[in-house]
């Protein structure tokens, strides 16, 4: 791990970026495609440590997973043939593979043991894991309760009854039972709280339709899914739309202009909601077609300055916090954003990881008990922590475009969901006018 100090610019950057596939919808497919009646490709495929780490669990589960190259996997499906061997699983802190796959490994009384990267074991699965239990899954905790590491071994019963999910903390907990009650027998699932990350379940939703299983929403917590298995051959992954925010709020904090290829018409990614966010302070965006068909968007800014600070609650897009607060740290007006206590699970605690940074930098922030409030002020340099947060790492180069010394101290932390991140960064910061 080495201190990586972020570019400064000082004149506007006009650059075109591509962003690899979606981290979120690369799990969904693997998962998929894993459980499918036929072997699978899936073209748009994330490399990155927490889909490196999904597509191994799913092969000590039972899956062939071969790379047919940079983007695109063929998937033959888990065999019915259990191992009499007990499994392990890394988990690293992929929320993916800690929450979609203890229901998956449960199918089997093969014992699956999960371990991951000691951060994880203070992220939340006891939500999870008590609905396991209730559905016949047997649970051996070593170390705290409703955490990892732990091994759990099957068979699941089919529910006779609503399967009933606390989703509060976490939307992975309800896209888990989603994704496994078809293999079940089919179930009606419901949470009796508040669901966070709605597009999240939405996509969970979508891609279980797009490859042939039926579901129907029964309300706004409660879906009846049917049981089947999926009859896809092929699956295609967006761009990871979150992972665009960093490079869209360069062009406007550099008051130029960025562009992202290849993003989609509609989408069930909470990144998908930059442009409307974008449009609430005043700051231009276009989506147009190229000459080879597809669909880009660019972002026009003003600089720091230039638009004013927003109250909104952003929990249906919590990942997009870091990032949105790094580029409201230089709004016109104070910003209020709510909705997003459950953060505070996520890879770190990223409320506080978030108003410690600000601190740090000389910044004015608040924590409110479920979000932040931002007082933009002269803000100076400073050594960054990234916490292991990939999200954490991209704010320290974001404010770092504008801030003179700043750096962070792991900027590698990022190939969690975007390997690479530090060369594309670099490339970019390139295409500033100091630099054509």
């Amino acid at each position: 791990m080495s201190s990586w100090c972020a570019p400064r610019l000082r004149s506007p950057i006009h650059a075109k970026v591509s962003i690899p596939g979606s981290k979120s919808q690369t799990a969904r497919a693997l998962y998929l495609a894993a459980i499918d009646r036929q072997p699978c490709v899936i073209e748009g495929v994330l490399r990155s440590r927490d889909t490196d780490l999904f597509a191994q669990a799913l092969r000590t589960l039972g899956a062939q997973i071969e790379m047919l190259g940079d983007s695109c996997a063929r998937v033959t499906p888990i065999s019915s043939d259990s191992p009499s061997s007990e499994r392990v699983i890394d988990c690293g802190l992929a929320g993916t593979v800690m929450r979609f796959l203890p229901p998956l490994a449960a199918l089997s009384s093969t014992p699956t043991r999960f371990d991951g990267d000691e951060q994880a074991y203070v992220r939340p699965l006891a939500p999870l894991l008590d609905v396991l239990e209730g559905l016949g899954a047997s649970l051996i905790y070593h170390g705290e309760k409703g955490h990892l590491p732990f091994t759990i071994s099957g068979p699941l019963t089919p529910p006779s009854s609503p399967i009933i999910v606390d989703a509060s903390a976490s939307s992975q907990f309800f896209s888990a039972m989603l994704l496994i009650a078809p293999l079940i027998g089919g179930a009606i699932i419901r949470s009796n709280a508040p669901l966070i990350s709605l597009p999240h379940i939405e996509m969970t939703l979508e891609m279980m339709q797009e490859v042939g299983l039926s579901w129907m929403r029964l309300g706004d917590r409660e879906w009846k899914v049917d049981a089947g298995a999926p009859t896809a051959s092929e699956i295609a992954i967006e761009a990871d739309l979150s992972n665009a925010g960093p490079f869209l709020c360069a062009g406007i904090l550099s008051a130029g202009s960025v562009t992202i290829p290849n993003w989609p018409l509609a989408s069930t990614q909470p990144g998908a909601q930059w442009p409307s966010l974008f449009a609430e302070i005043g700051i231009e965006t276009s989506l147009e077609t190229n000459e080879m068909g597809s669909s880009e968007l660019t972002v026009r800014g003003g600089g720091p300055g230039s638009f004013p600070g927003i109250e909104r609650d952003m929990s249906a897009m919590g990942e997009m916090v870091p990032t949105l607060a790094a580029l409201l740290l230089f709004a016109s007006s104070p910003s209020t954003l709510t909705g997003i206590a459950h953060l505070r699970g996520h890879e770190t605690d990223r409320l506080d990881a978030i108003a410690q940074s600000v601190s740090a930098l000389g910044g004015s922030i608040e924590q409110l008990p479920d979000g932040l409030r931002i007082t933009p002020t002269a803000l100076h340099g400073a050594h960054l922590r990234s916490f292991a947060d990939h999200r954490m790492a991209t704010f320290a180069a974001i404010v770092g475009l504008v801030v003179d010394g700043v750096s962070v101290d792991d900027i590698s932390c990022t190939s969690k969901t975007l390997p690479g991140f530090e060369s594309m960064w670099a490339r970019m910061c390139a295409e500033s006018d100091d630099n054509v």
